[in-house]
């Protein structure tokens, strides 16, 4: 993640001025966070309510879906200002690292002034698209009928509410000088709603050319905004950045396709590396796409992706699964599931390591984030690994290693997206996960072991226990495998669906946490938060996906890899080794989530085309994802355990987890030869 915005320099000068913009601001976003939250605790408790009322009562509801669905739409968009002005939305951070202070902070705000341009224009097709739909009274297919305008409404708010945030941003890092220059682009910003209003739903086009009034009016005020607020270098890179991109992308139309690939792909790696936020670089690239490589323009492409790949059921697992994990965190019984292993691995050599990864493995049960279950273990497992004499090459990476089975043993958020992106049960995802998952835990554990044998100054003699202590560490954590029962038992016995048994297992977190006196109302509300803002950043990527992945598929990039794949008559193991390497070379740069849903669009077609099975592939796609949270330098899991310790260097850290990371593309390799380990549950359940 970028440091806090406030830890770069350009102090803000404060004033009268500053507190009202700043200020009125940040209430706009607490109150959408507030109202985030609020929907997010709704859409649990309607969920648990319909299993209750479907298996006690035999009375299953009519509306919970799409109530459901509905709820996690404005969670989406209403947690995206929040997200924003906690910093969590993803960058990658390989030039920004690099520069000074002052020339981070001069491109932190070129930066966000290219996402106030994505935000902007995705704002202003969602209210027209928002508005269509109230004016042709269109309803929803489903059982209640629900005017399309009312759920819609939230996603047009939102990112109003976001850009708001990501000017607030801007505001602090180069504060505008005098009144004058402070208040140009709020009235810049209300001049472009009312000509916006006025023009309503008619495209108002220049004649002879491919732009409209609408472009015109947002890209004046915008870059009215930047010469008031940033000034005119900044203003002029901006502007000479966005124009070149233009420009290149409108004398490319009608290349071929090789070209039009390249075009993209180098266009969204430029942005990456200049500290584009993920989410706005894709959707930048489908963006200029959109208004330069088509036929005719198709901007109103941007509203319809902002809905259709959010208002997804399936979707609403995710909040659910973030929010049972940040709960059992803080009830404090991972803190004991990780004593109760301690004790029963006891005198085994490298025993605490042993315990690392059977917790990682057993929090994976219920988490389904791998930052979480990196948190966790950093926060229990790692400083007493340490204190007890492991090396901290070995401690962290164990650490490390073990936290990405968070993403590999389901449920599983990547798994989840996976799922939905390219349209494979989750359910036949989950199973397919869980030999794979257990497999690896135990290979993590033979590489302990062997590590051991190589260095046995690296780990210390284990502690033996008596088998008193033994049985009241198992009593402890009780309730923590009961749960764990619970939610997968309800999941694969038909019970409940995904979202249900995550919706479940957040209930049952939360009676945990309450019980044992860990949880305030003040507590609960910032584990909702939190809960919102990952759930933000993490569909904002999914969305920005969408609309670039529309581009791809328009311009027919996946089909012509798919012929160049099947004209090069390539051995199905040389494709297999090429995407490999590929996913290799993005993790070491790209967020994982953000890799998965830039790369599905070309890649899945490709590997359905040599034969290889989808449930199989969403099984080695996560284990690629799993390798690139614990690549250098973007590895996010790595910047995780950094940030929990003051004592041991991201080096010694990176050095640690290399090991693993040879184990898991062994494995990959593994689950080429004997796909089998993957496919065999899912079909003897299914």
């Amino acid at each position: 993640m970028a440091d806090a915005l406030v830890a770069l320099p350009h102090a803000d000068p404060g004033g009268p001025d500053r507190s009202l913009i700043a200020r009125g601001i940040d209430r706009l976003s607490d109150f959408a966070g507030l109202v985030s939250t609020a929907a997010l605790a709704a859409m649990t408790g309607i969920v648990v309510y319909e299993v209750v009322s479907r298996y006690v009562f035999n009375a299953p509801t009519t509306w919970v879906t799409e109530i459901g669905t509905y709820l996690f739409v404005a969670i989406v968009f209403l947690g995206m200002a929040p997200a924003q002005r906690a910093n969590a939305h993803i960058q990658v951070e390989v030039l920004v690292d690099a520069l000074s202070p002052a020339w981070r902070a001069w491109l932190e705000v070129v930066t966000l002034w290219m996402g106030v341009i994505f935000v902007a224009f995705a704002a202003w097709h969602t209210a027209r698209f928002t508005f269509l739909e109230y004016v042709h009274d269109a309803r929803d297919w489903g059982l209640l009928g629900t005017p399309q305008w009312l759920p819609q409404l939230p996603m047009t708010i939102g990112l109003v509410l976001f850009a708001s945030a990501l000017l607030r941003d801007i505001y602090q890092l180069r504060p505008p000088a005098g009144t004058v220059a402070r208040w140009t682009l709020p009235l810049a910003a209300l001049v472009l709603v009312a000509a916006l209003v006025a023009m309503g739903r008619s495209d108002w086009r220049i004649p002879g050319t491919r732009f409209d009034w609408g472009t015109v009016a947002i890209c004046s005020a915008i870059l009215v905004g930047m010469v008031a607020w940033s000034g005119l270098r900044i203003a002029a890179a901006v502007v000479l950045l966005f124009g070149l991109l233009a420009l290149l992308f409108y004398v490319s139309r009608g290349t071929s396709q090789l070209w039009l690939g390249c075009l993209l792909g180098l266009t969204l790696l430029f942005l990456l590396v200049i500290g584009v936020r993920v989410a706005f670089a894709m959707g930048l690239v489908g963006l200029l796409g959109l208004y330069f490589l088509l036929p005719m323009t198709q901007l109103p492409v941007l509203a319809d992706r902002s809905w259709t790949s959010i208002n997804s059921f399936t979707l609403t697992a995710v909040p659910s699964f973030v929010l049972m994990g940040a709960l059992l965190v803080r009830s404090g019984v991972t803190s004991d599931l990780f004593d109760a292993l301690v004790c029963w691995f006891g005198r085994t050599p490298g025993g605490l390591a042993h315990a690392s990864v059977a917790a990682a493995a057993t929090f994976a049960a219920v988490c389904g984030s791998s930052l979480a279950t990196a948190a966790t273990l950093g926060s229990v497992a790692a400083p007493e690994m340490v204190r007890r004499g492991y090396s901290p090459r070995l401690t962290y990476g164990v650490v490390a290693a073990g936290a990405t089975l968070g993403i590999l043993i389901p449920p599983s958020i990547a798994m989840i997206i996976y799922g939905n992106v390219v349209g494979v049960p989750v359910t036949q995802l989950f199973l397919a996960g869980v030999i794979p998952g257990l497999l690896l835990a135990a290979l993590f554990m033979v590489t302990v072991f062997v590590w051991g044998l190589v260095s046995p100054s690296a780990i210390p003699a284990g502690e033996s226990f008596p088998l008193s202590r033994k049985l009241q560490a198992v009593v402890g954590v009780l309730p923590f495998l009961v749960l764990i029962t619970a939610v997968l038992g309800s999941l694969y016995l038909g019970i409940a669906t995904p979202t249900e048994a995550g919706a479940i297992g957040a209930v049952a977190a939360l009676a945990m946490a309450v019980q044992r006196g860990r949880l305030d109302w003040a507590g609960f509300y910032a584990t909702l938060l939190e809960t919102v803002k990952v759930t933000a950043f993490i569909m904002l990527i999914v969305l920005g996906a969408s609309v670039m992945s529309w581009v791809f598929d328009f311009l027919r990039l996946p089909r012509a890899m798919v012929q160049l794949v099947t004209d090069a008559d390539l051995a199905p193991w040389l494709v297999m080794l090429i995407i490999v390497a590929i996913y290799l070379a993005l993790g070491c740069f790209i967020e994982s989530i953000a890799m998965m849903l830039m790369t599905l669009a070309v890649t899945f077609p490709v590997i359905v085309s040599i034969g290889m099975d989808p449930v199989w592939f969403g099984v080695v796609l996560v284990l690629l994802v799993e390798i690139g949270l614990v690549t250098p330098p973007v590895g996010l899991v790595l910047f995780v355990l950094r940030g929990m310790s003051d004592t041991v260097s991201l080096r010694d850290i990176s050095l640690g987890v290399i090991p693993y990371i040879l184990v898991m593309l062994g494995f990959i390799w593994l689950l080429y030869i004997f796909p089998d380990i993957v496919t065999w549950l899912p079909r003897t359940v299914g």
